[in-house]
């Protein structure tokens, strides 16, 4: 089946004051797959990804410049309603950041600041972003308690079924698992392997072992460009560009 294309990137250039994060990038993101961004801290992998659903507005004295598009549709466009893209791209941050409120007013959140005023709706879909989010079975005897009282794991897994609440298409994570222990991370892992087939994913990680266990397509960015993307197999065995090579087999980063 060939590749359904979700988002793109065009000529895509990013400024904080006058400080270029990002140079030229060209990317494709391909629907209900798994694109893992990797490169060394400061490299503008997690500025490409807050730029997706406009998370750089919210940073004074920055600017875009080129195009980037979801199904076709300009992202930067001024007739673009930026809630509306952000319920469509939704987003996991790298801390998990629960509201202290109880587990069920965490996954209802999004839906109650939507307008959405049906109860027996919000319950139902509380209960299926839980359980999409590999969750409910752990939570379903207190899931009107504090989700402060969760693990570190599973507040980063209430966050996700916190995002998935509100339908997202695009679910962009900025190392959703580098707070959490090992066997926490697995769990993520497992989940993100589930969640791609209903969801495109974009994943921000240090780790490259986890970008080649959860990805299907790898993009290396160092220094503000985009140096090679490709089959993430392709990536970690056949690098076309040496500095993809060096940074892979750990010779700088």
């Amino acid at each position: 089946m060939p590749d359904i294309i979700k988002m793109v990137a065009k000529n895509l250039n990013f400024y904080y004051g006058r400080f270029k994060a990002l140079q030229d990038i060209n990317l494709t993101i391909n629907e209900r797959q798994v694109t893992a961004l990797i490169g060394p801290s400061g490299c503008g992998k997690s500025t490409f990804l807050r730029c997706l659903n406009r998370m750089n507005d919210l940073i004074p004295g920055t600017r875009v410049e080129g195009e980037l598009t979801l199904d076709g549709e300009n992202v930067y466009a001024q007739s673009l309603d930026v809630v509306e893209l952000r319920r469509r791209v939704g987003m996991v941050f790298q801390k998990p950041n629960p509201f202290p409120k109880t587990i069920f007013e965490n996954v209802a959140y999004g839906l109650r600041v939507g307008g959405m005023r049906d109860n027996t709706y919000i319950s139902q879909q509380v209960e299926k972003s839980l359980k999409g989010a590999a969750l409910f079975d752990e939570v379903k005897d207190r899931i009107h308690d504090s989700a402060l009282g969760l693990s570190g794991g599973q507040q980063q897994r209430l966050c996700i079924a916190r995002a998935l609440a509100i339908e997202p298409e695009v679910l962009l994570m900025d190392e959703p698992a580098s707070a959490l222990d090992p066997i926490a991370t697995q769990k993520i892992e497992e989940l993100i392997h589930e969640l791609k087939r209903n969801f495109t994913i974009i994943i921000v990680t240090h780790s490259m072992q986890q970008a080649a266990r959860v990805s299907d397509r790898t993009a290396f960015f160092y220094m503000g460009k985009l140096i090679e993307v490709d089959a993430t197999e392709t990536i970690f065995t056949r690098p076309s560009q040496k500095q993809t090579e060096d940074y892979i087999t750990g010779r700088f980063g």
